[in-house]
């Protein structure tokens, strides 16, 4: 359902020209931002920094999940009417600035506060810079379109749980929040000048002459919009756009794989958040020292891009919902498996295994939503599939957070997160890919 394909001539545009690497450096800072809080919760629970409950630590993880929620929503939305470039370079600055006064946050509260605030920019990159990839990439290779851009999520990831573990003993924990915001000062410019609009966007708009330049430079061929939409949906300058751009999503012809897109996600988002924010300080329970327990997260994102490679490979052969259900179930098998005590090397090929699986599952979700839905309405569909899924990420951390509490997160949290992996797979069988609208 694409309405941009490579032309028939030598230019291939499977992410045309800056396209590609920009999004790709706008999620991998979105990448940081999955991480870093889980980095830094270990020492702001001691006693010589704020010395954080579990409760405490919870409000902190959760309330920027809070923001990415709200983000993913209206950024989601507004993105098909205002543009995907500029709500990208929107979302970027914003998330990029709130960062960075997080490094100067004098206590919890003013901290949570700034999590709350980039949360919201943070929310709004994702759906964006899918949408906007897919929309440059040819028919039928939107899921590895999806899941190579998506490796910039967790390059972020491991970049961070590296940094981590040299800046923090060194430098405090302060200079992670500086490291991550400085990127932008490149990032942005660059994206004022070279990141052009979505021919898809263009002419689901009615923009056609500027969608055909846009075509034009970058070798892509215009097709006809897919349809049926809700009337006035995703149109600049309409008073009630934004409300008939989420009509579409829940009219009848989409309905079943909203609802269960949204309940996937969940799950999917619930296990990526849970794991990231919590696993060193789980391992730290089951009695690693914290060198040990950043390099699991290391691990465990070193996998997740080594699985969204083969990911989108398997996923553009077989359909992005088999792919992803296969996933979800692999990763609930070695989710499971966490919890046996193992030598150290053991464990690491666990986590391997598991970020392999885990990660991958939920970026199956969106490269399903966004081969599914009309261009008029894909970001905002991605959008709910992200904001949907940042829910679960609130509920993740939280109950993660209330078994540390109480002392038993090893080995039940992964217990918990292993049933959730099996939900996700049957949430995602529910879909259909055949029977849709179409041109």
């Amino acid at each position: 359902m694409d309405t941009t394909s490579t032309a028939t001539g030598g230019t291939t545009a499977r992410a045309a020209g800056w396209v590609a690497p920009l999004c790709w450096i706008a999620v991998l800072l979105d990448g940081f931002d999955l991480v870093v809080v889980g980095t830094v919760v270990p020492t702001l629970r001691t006693p010589e920094v704020w010395g954080l409950s579990g409760s405490g630590a919870t409000a902190v993880i959760t309330i920027g999940l809070v923001g990415m929620m709200i983000g993913a929503l209206t950024i989601g939305t507004l993105t098909d009417v205002v543009g995907r470039r500029k709500a990208l370079i929107g979302a970027v600055v914003s998330f990029s600035l709130f960062t960075l006064l997080c490094a100067f946050a004098p206590n919890a509260v003013v901290f949570g506060i700034l999590r709350f605030l980039a949360g919201i920019g943070l929310g709004g990159c994702l759906p964006t810079a899918i949408a906007m990839v897919n929309e440059f990439t040819r028919a039928g290779r939107s899921g590895r379109a999806t899941t190579t851009m998506m490796t910039g999520y967790h390059v972020g990831a491991v970049a961070t749980a590296a940094l981590a573990i040299v800046v923090i003993p060194e430098l405090g924990w302060r200079w992670m929040f500086v490291i991550g915001a400085l990127p932008a000062l490149v990032l942005v410019p660059v994206m004022l000048a070279k990141l052009p609009e979505s021919a898809a966007f263009l002419v689901a708009h009615g923009r056609r002459a500027e969608a055909e330049e846009v075509a034009a430079r970058y070798g892509l061929e215009l097709e006809k919009a897919a349809a049926p939409v809700a009337p006035g949906a995703g149109e600049p300058g309409a008073g009630g756009a934004a409300a008939a751009t989420l009509r579409t999503l829940f009219a009848s012809a989409y309905l079943r794989n909203t609802v269960a897109v949204g309940v996937t996600s969940f799950m999917g988002l619930l296990l990526v958040y849970g794991l990231n924010n919590w696993l060193p300080t789980i391992m730290r329970e089951a009695g690693y020292d914290l060198g040990d327990s950043l390099a699991f997260l290391l691990v465990l994102n070193v996998g997740a891009i080594v699985g969204l490679l083969v990911a989108g490979a398997v996923a553009d052969r077989v359909g992005a919902r088999l792919a992803g259900m296969a996933w979800f179930a692999a990763g609930a098998v070695f989710l499971a498996l966490l919890s046996v005590e193992l030598p150290t090397i053991g464990l690491y090929a666990m986590c391997f295994a598991t970020g392999c699986f885990v990660f991958s599952a939920q970026v199956l979700v969106y490269a399903f939503t966004s081969a599914h839905y009309p261009p008029q309405v894909r970001a905002t569909a991605l959008g709910w599939s992200a904001g949907a899924g940042r829910t679960g990420a609130i509920v993740g951390p939280v109950i993660t957070g209330a078994l540390v509490t109480a002392g038993i997160a090893y080995p039940w949290g992964f217990y918990m997160f292993a049933v959730v992996g099996v939900l996700g797979a049957l949430a995602l069988s529910v879909t259909r890919t055949t029977g849709l609208p179409r041109s």
